[in-house]
């Protein structure tokens, strides 16, 4: 006897992805909306202490999209790792390293810079990624989110080296993650901040030419027609 439809394995795959962008998209939304009420609200104030205000449900969303690397991994989400572990790895050591364990950085304008960037990008990307799941494409949506992602990821990049800068004086001060080894060695933290940042750049290259090269592949499919004289 045949299975019944949403028990076939390829609807089990469309309807876990569905649901996993909607959580997402969901998520994402929150954060945005609340950022935009709050400043309308309080204005500049607001920004001060977003991090106090949203941070908790940004670190969850951020934690979840580790769960891609796995989907990439096992075959149900088609993309390249490698690319998209270098994008996620540099949001979780911006949130979790440099923000999170530093007060003094949270209140800082650059984390609520930050947020907007990564939500602007994640609730378009998750509203594509999601209707895409079910079959529906909209010109307009597909070159936004193929299109969006140009002028705001090295926006992101300046403001992830921009954080990283401003938190270095407490990572100096307080020495966090920086410990002594055997063998008279020690890590001293804020070195290796700033080989990360050097890192961050050479990173963005290679990210922004797989999302261009991805992004010429896509486009190809919405070729813009051109009207009949």
């Amino acid at each position: 006897m045949a299975l019944p439809a949403w028990l076939q394995p390829r609807y089990r795959k469309s309807a876990y992805l569905f649901i996993y962008y909607l959580i997402q998209f969901c998520g994402h939304s929150w954060i945005f909306t609340n950022m935009t009420v709050r400043f309308f609200s309080f204005g500049k104030d607001s920004m001060v202490d977003t991090f106090y205000a949203i941070g908790l449900v940004m670190q969850l969303c951020q934690s979840i999209s580790l769960l891609e690397l796995l989907h990439i991994y096992v075959g149900i989400e088609s993309s390249f790792l490698f690319p998209r572990f270098l994008q996620l790895t540099e949001r979780i050591i911006i949130l979790f390293v440099v923000i999170t364990s530093q007060e003094e950085v949270q209140e800082k304008y650059v984390v609520c810079v930050l947020f907007i960037f990564w939500n602007l990008l994640d609730m378009v990307r998750y509203t594509y990624s999601m209707l895409s799941v079910i079959g529906m494409s909209y010109t307009v949506l597909t070159w936004l989110s193929q299109t969006l992602w140009m002028p705001i990821y090295p926006l992101c990049v300046l403001a992830e080296a921009f954080a990283i800068y401003q938190s270095l004086p407490y990572f100096e001060s307080f020495g966090t993650y920086s410990t002594k080894l055997p063998f008279d060695l020690s890590i001293y933290f804020p070195y290796v901040l700033k080989i990360y940042l050097m890192m961050l750049f050479i990173g963005m290259y290679f990210t922004y030419s797989h999302l261009y090269s991805e992004r010429r592949e896509v486009l190809r499919v919405f070729p813009v027609k051109k009207k009949k004289m």
